[in-house]
């Protein structure tokens, strides 16, 4: 453990004069724990006795993502940089540390890193290594701080944090906040590309129902009677109302407003036109 202490000195350039505050778990008391379990996100935590939580958090989008995020009890006083290594425990002599980052420390935020670093420190703890940052102790000139994440216990809670992220909607919120749906010609009946969609949007509802608000605007073409054309819009919009309903979202955060044939998008003298307009517009805030 001294060589180890030694040259990660040696390799960050600290000062012989400086003190080193070191934050890590124990080996016997390393903490990982997959807080966040869920097709939306998954968040894997490791606890930092004294110092805070290290996480890292894959969200449901159409692009696989990682972010690192340190949350720390004592937020930075300034703008600074810490080094990111991978360091070799006690056990493993004669390995050789390496430089995974440079993390950026922003002024009363938490640390983070992007996606490949954080990838990268995952790969490194699942080796058995130590992902170990330092800096300059903002709030001592005479400390400096080390803060390690303690591979022990690790793989586990990591295997089941990567089938979390595995099994996450290959889209998030902002992709089906705003739809339209498009119906065939006088019904109710979507059209096929519409009914995935709809199908997308239900499997988003099974794991998150807590929305504030859903606004559903019905319309139609020009086809067959205003007043008939007022009724269907209406019709169309109920139809997915209760079909949110259904997923487990409160009636009473969903409107329905059903404009018939007025509000055009696309003219009504061709067949291709019309179609654009028989559409329900859904809304949805958060």
């Amino acid at each position: 453990m001294k060589k180890c202490v030694i040259a990660i000195s040696m390799a960050i350039s600290f000062s012989a004069a400086g003190g080193l505050r070191h934050y890590s778990s124990s080996v016997e008391a390393s903490d990982w724990q997959l807080i966040e379990k869920s097709r939306l996100q998954c968040t894997l935590s490791h606890q930092l006795p004294g110092y805070g939580e290290a996480m890292f958090t894959s969200l449901a989008s159409k692009q696989l993502n990682m972010e690192f995020e340190l949350d720390m009890f004592k937020l930075p006083r300034n703008y600074a940089v810490a080094a990111v290594y991978s360091v070799p425990p006690a056990w493993m002599p004669g390995q050789m540390q390496r430089e995974i980052a440079q993390m950026p420390i922003r002024k009363q935020y938490n640390g983070d890193l992007p996606e490949k670093a954080a990838w990268t420190m995952l790969s490194e703890l699942e080796k058995g290594y130590w992902p170990t940052l330092y800096y300059q102790d903002w709030y001592s000139d005479f400390d400096k701080i080390a803060v390690a994440l303690n591979a022990s216990n690790f793989s586990r809670p990591y295997t089941e944090f990567a089938q979390c992220v595995a099994n996450l909607l290959p889209f998030s919120f902002e992709d089906i906040s705003y739809t339209v749906l498009s119906y065939q010609s006088n019904s109710i009946d979507l059209t096929k590309y519409s009914k995935k969609r709809l199908q997308m949007i239900g499997e988003y509802l099974k794991e998150d129902t807590d929305l504030d608000l859903i606004l559903l605007d019905g319309y139609t073409d020009s086809y067959g009677g205003s007043w008939n054309n007022k009724q269907l819009s209406i019709r169309r919009a109920v139809e997915i109302k209760t079909f949110f309903s259904d997923m487990g979202v409160d009636p009473s955060r969903i409107e329905v407003t059903g404009h018939g044939e007025r509000r055009h998008v696309a003219p009504n003298d061709n067949k291709m036109s019309r179609a654009k307009n028989r559409r329900v517009v859904i809304r949805m805030a958060k």
